[in-house]
């Protein structure tokens, strides 16, 4: 049965991504030497950045007893099902009616868990009746989303003394807006210099900052690959059918909808999203800020 929330074009694009991939997460994947790039290793190069996070977490939270997590932007769960299943305890808070029914079928299946699902923005979570409440709250491709002054701001709240930020997301490089081949192709993400000056301004100080663009790049290849290759030629014989079987019809439509489609066609299919380009106008970052000073330097 069909959810009847309004779903969204943001949430349409993620869930088509996940069914047509047939992948558990909505997360780009990590790719190294020994991982040939294929559509088939898409699932094995998630998974890694997973394992990624979870090794990073396992030394956050070594010496803290019983810490609770916050899952921001939590997706379909998949991620929380596996923080859940190492022993954390875990709140998550994610705006799409239509992911959270897979994170309800997810938490489902544990046998015990104590966790709150808050089915909201970022922005209008309970700050009072969570003030003080989590040890780490993890960013997983969600950081993307919310205002910067809104995360500065209610974060400090939300943590115990000494809690952390861990963010996993990209940025927008110095090169934004340079005007040049592929600018503003890839849309989202804060502008680098600008997260910067807001941790400077707050009361967090980064403890690890990671540049992982050219592991996460790999992906923009394999999605170039299948927009080109398959999307463009099979639009086009769609395009091509529909001429000619509702010629008036077609054409007056296209005419309609002629800024979108060129909007969507530079975008998507005019070679820009490269994966030298995205090189160049993000910046794919791992990072942790912890709230106070006292605290050691992360090893990578």
């Amino acid at each position: 049965m069909i959810d009847k929330e309004r779903m969204s074009s943001r949430e349409l694009g993620l869930l088509l991504a996940q069914q047509l991939l047939d992948v558990e997460d909505l997360h780009y994947g990590l790719w190294d030497a020994d991982l040939e790039v294929s559509a088939g290793n898409i699932a094995l190069a998630q998974q890694r950045y997973t394992a990624l996070l979870l090794a990073l977490l396992a030394r956050l939270l070594a010496d803290s007893k019983q810490p609770r997590l916050l899952d921001i932007g939590c997706g379909t769960g998949h991620l929380l099902q596996q923080l859940l299943q190492q022993g954390y305890r875990v709140d998550a808070v994610n705006p799409s009616a239509h992911l959270n029914r897979l994170v309800r079928e997810r938490l489902a299946t544990l046998a015990q868990q104590d966790t709150s699902l808050f089915e909201c923005r970022f922005e209008a979570l309970p700050f009072q009746q969570l003030q003080h409440h989590y040890d780490l709250l993890l960013f997983s491709e969600s950081f993307q989303y919310i205002p910067l002054p809104d995360i500065f701001a209610q974060a400090p709240g939300l943590l115990r003394p000494g809690g952390r930020l861990v963010i996993c997301d990209f940025f927008k490089s110095a090169a934004h807006c340079d005007g040049e081949h592929g600018d503003r192709s890839f849309s989202g993400g804060h502008l680098l210099a600008d997260f910067y000056r807001a941790v400077e301004a707050s009361a967090f100080q980064i403890r690890h900052d990671e540049d992982l663009t050219t592991r996460v790049s790999p992906n923009i290849a394999l999605l170039d690959e299948w927009l080109t290759r398959r999307l463009q030629p099979a639009l086009l014989c769609i395009d091509e059918y529909l001429l000619g079987a509702y010629p008036k019809l077609t054409r007056m439509l296209k005419w309609l909808a002629r800024r979108k489609l060129a909007r969507a066609r530079y975008k998507y299919l005019s070679g820009h999203r490269s994966q030298a380009v995205f090189e160049k106008y993000k910046s794919y970052r791992l990072l942790v800020l912890e709230l106070e000073a006292a605290s050691t330097q992360i090893n990578r």
